[in-house]
């Protein structure tokens, strides 16, 4: 995602730095669990531990010869830890380490959104008790219809999103889950005990049955959470939108102090960020359903998954995140014109006038 819309932690996350990292998190958690087993002696284990780490020039260097991320990556930990590194991804296929560290990354991935949810969540709540009654027209078909009161509008935005909030906390729990079973997720090379030792270790699930990859349907409903969540957030984005128009100006986006509109007629309040949240929302829509193609592979796993994520995961998750930044603040700097809904209300409320000579009719 550009940096455009990056922000900072997140970004983190997903960094090539940060990627490389995840990955030797795993390869060391199954060298401590083989460690324990006898599987790797005491002291290659600790030179492993001690030693390990990587050279992100020299895996793309060794990347360019082998075409192959994952045996660059292990060549790079081998140049750092020595002889010992024979012991290093034994038994292991590069999936078992690949959907383990992915897991990982959406892992921390999830908590950061989660917290921004949680400061959406507090501030509407707080809106929706403040103007809870404070009297708004109610429309429908974008027409008129009858009053109600504007904070029973903030009060359908706060369940929305808190059902919200708990769909990807169930999703990102079921993502959750670590794979260290070979190469078709048969164990033929490395035993059970290890993937259950490798995952406590991690904080992650263990995947019940696995081929050789955990299954797309995990992160096609982890990708489809957030794709609802968006759409939420653009619905409140749109109607903040529609009562900002100027014939309505019930509430208005906020405008800082020196923001222009309009190079044309830079006097203008236009409500751009809350127009930025649908572009936001169109992009996770459609990367939801690429993450829904992704479900059905060849027999125990194709590649066809592999190149769609790189993109869809990582920018699925960093503009869930901008985009509920950008909620908070519009939530923050909302412009409430009480007046402007009771005059509205009050006109409506009125008697009817009727020209003198229909009178009769």
């Amino acid at each position: 995602m550009i940096a455009r819309y990056t922000l900072p932690e997140m970004g983190e996350i997903w960094s090539e730095e940060s990627r490389y990292r995840f990955w030797l998190d795993v390869e060391l958690a199954v060298c401590k669990a083989m460690g324990e087993m006898n599987m790797i002696p005491k002291e290659s284990l600790r030179r492993i531990l001690d030693k390990a780490s990587f050279d992100i020039d020299k895996i793309n260097e060794v990347e360019a010869i082998t075409n192959h991320d994952v045996i660059a990556f292990l060549a790079s930990v081998a140049d750092f830890v020595g002889d010992d590194a024979k012991y290093i991804h034994f038994g292991m296929t590069s999936s078992d380490m690949l959907d383990t560290a992915l897991s990982l990354q959406m892992k921390k991935a999830a908590a950061l959104i989660d917290e921004k949810l949680a400061g959406v969540l507090h501030r509407i709540r707080s809106l929706a008790f403040k103007y809870k009654m404070t009297p708004i027209v109610g429309r429908t078909h974008g027409v008129i219809a009858e009053p109600t009161t504007l904070g029973l509008k903030f009060a359908v935005w706060y369940t929305e999103m808190n059902r919200g909030r708990e769909r990807f906390a169930e999703a990102a729990e079921k993502a959750a889950v670590g794979a260290i079973s070979g190469a078709v997720g048969n164990f033929a090379n490395i035993d059970p005990k290890i993937e259950a030792r490798v995952c406590r270790l991690l904080g992650l699930q263990v995947d019940k049955v696995s081929t050789q990859i955990i299954q797309r349907d995990r992160h096609a409903e982890y990708i489809n959470a957030l794709a609802v969540m968006l759409s939420s957030v653009e619905k409140i984005g749109i109607e903040i939108r529609n009562l900002h128009r100027t014939e309505i100006a019930e509430i208005q986006e906020g405008f800082a102090k020196g923001q222009k509109g309009s190079s044309a007629m830079p006097h203008k309040r236009n409500p751009i960020t809350c127009e930025r949240l649908s572009g936001l929302a169109r992009l996770v829509r459609g990367y939801a359903v690429t993450a829904m193609e992704n479900i059905p592979l060849w027999h125990e796993r194709d590649i066809s998954h592999s190149s769609a994520e790189r993109v869809i995961i990582p920018d699925s998750t960093i503009l869930a995140d901008y985009g509920l930044k950008l909620l908070k603040d519009i939530l923050d700097n909302l412009v409430i014109n009480e007046r402007n809904g009771c005059m509205t209300i009050s006109i409506i409320m009125a008697e009817p006038f009727f020209p003198r000579e229909f009178s009769s009719a």
